[in-house]
């Protein structure tokens, strides 16, 4: 284990790995807290998740959760986060952080933004004025927000982009990494991971992958993806970049949280992935449970007693019926309370369990005895089958 004394931000060593598929398990410590991979990390937009204390996602023992740079960068901004010492005291956040880089707003934002070499330009939903985002911008906002992992600004496209748009955001994501790299001003604390794009055409995701790798870095993502394309496409994409990406340091998948996909992309190689998922759900009266969710809108719940999951042994199923969240889902707001609480145990117990089975050696068992509880049918996704047929893995 790294010691206190380190001056590195992230130091990540490979605890076990499959002899089968190209999972792994880790220990990635930080600054602030130490993470075990792979791990889930939720999403705190604004520097809070919704429905979940601070102190209460400790309970949970959650690691690391997410910031987003392009809100907490219009509000509270980069000054107030300096004054307040960083995002980590303003919220009362003791364990690890990571931020994005803003990026991800030129697809959401896309009808309110200008790219060019720069930056780009946002104009506000609200006011309309204009805030413009350059890699420099990015990291000098992160750098204020404190957080132990950053992300460089990378040109977003779109992840059903065809044509000379994609081969000129991912050339140009190479470009702004150095220009991230080059304007970090606190280095021996916090991690800027460069993130490969390149759309879903194999040979810029393997060159964008090639051109990152020669950068002095601490870790990697892998972007751009988990936005409309078919599963077919995405899977591919992500087993590609694994196959060209270090395995001596981390690798991140943006933006995916969905149980299964998250397996499947364990069993292709990815160590960290994140997700509004399981607090959005939430909000609209649904709960995880390893077969699927259950949706306590739906009037078979009026009179049902049990918990969530009779095997989660989160607050929420030791003191609440799936009756009593029936009566108040999408109504009352402490029911968003407690089925975040819930969807986050659920997504945290989902990795510990994938730890220990890849520690045990066990994995690939592990895998299809989760995917038989989801397909009690078998009715596999081909994208699945296909998958895990890449790495040596056979359904039952």
């Amino acid at each position: 284990m790294p010691t206190e004394s380190s001056k590195k931000p992230l130091e990540f060593e490979v605890k076990a790995e499959c002899p089968v598929t190209k999972a792994r398990t880790g220990f990635m410590q930080l600054v602030h807290h130490h993470v075990d991979t792979p791990v889930f990390m939720p999403v705190g937009t604004q520097g809070t998740l919704k429905g979940i204390l601070p102190q209460q996602l400790e309970e949970l023992d959650c690691q690391i959760i997410l910031g987003n740079t392009y809100h907490l960068g219009n509000r509270p901004g980069p000054e107030i986060l300096k004054k307040a010492g960083g995002l980590h005291k303003f919220m009362n956040w003791k364990r690890a952080l990571l931020t994005d880089s803003g990026g991800f707003q030129m697809v959401s934002l896309l009808k309110l933004a200008k790219i060019t070499e720069d930056g780009v330009n946002f104009r506000s939903p609200f006011d309309d004025s204009e805030c413009m985002l350059t890699p420099e911008r990015s990291i000098e906002i992160q750098n204020a927000i404190g957080a132990d992992i950053i992300m460089q600004l990378d040109d977003v496209v779109s992840s059903t982009t065809i044509g000379p748009r994609v081969a000129e955001a991912m050339e140009r994501t190479t470009r702004w990494v150095d220009r991230c790299l080059s304007a970090h001003q606190r280095p021996t604390e916090q991690s800027i991971f460069p993130i490969v794009q390149g759309g879903l055409y194999p040979d810029l995701r393997k060159e964008s992958a090639r051109q990152l790798t020669q950068r002095e870095v601490n870790g990697f993502a892998v972007g751009g993806l988990s936005g409309g394309e078919s599963k077919d496409e995405f899977w591919k994409m992500v087993h590609l970049s694994t196959n060209i990406l270090p395995k001596n340091k981390p690798r991140y998948l943006m933006g995916v949280g969905f149980a299964v996909d998250m397996l499947v992309c364990v069993a292709l190689g990815i160590d960290m992935f994140d997700c509004v998922f399981p607090t959005r759900t939430a909000r609209f009266g649904c709960a995880l449970v390893p077969s699927g969710q259950l949706n306590f809108k739906r009037g078979e719940y009026n009179r049902d007693m049990r918990p969530i999951d009779e095997n989660c042994d989160c607050e929420t199923c030791k003191t609440h019926s799936r009756a009593f969240l029936h009566q108040i889902v999408t109504v009352e707001t402490n029911a968003c309370h407690l089925l975040s609480i819930h969807n986050v145990a659920f997504q945290l117990k989902l990795m510990r369990n994938i730890r220990q089975s890849i520690v045990e050696q066990r994995f690939p068992d592990f895998v299809r005895e989760y995917l038989l509880n989801v397909y009690p049918d078998q009715e596999y996704p081909q994208w699945i089958i296909d998958a895990l047929k890449a790495v040596n893995i056979k359904l039952l």
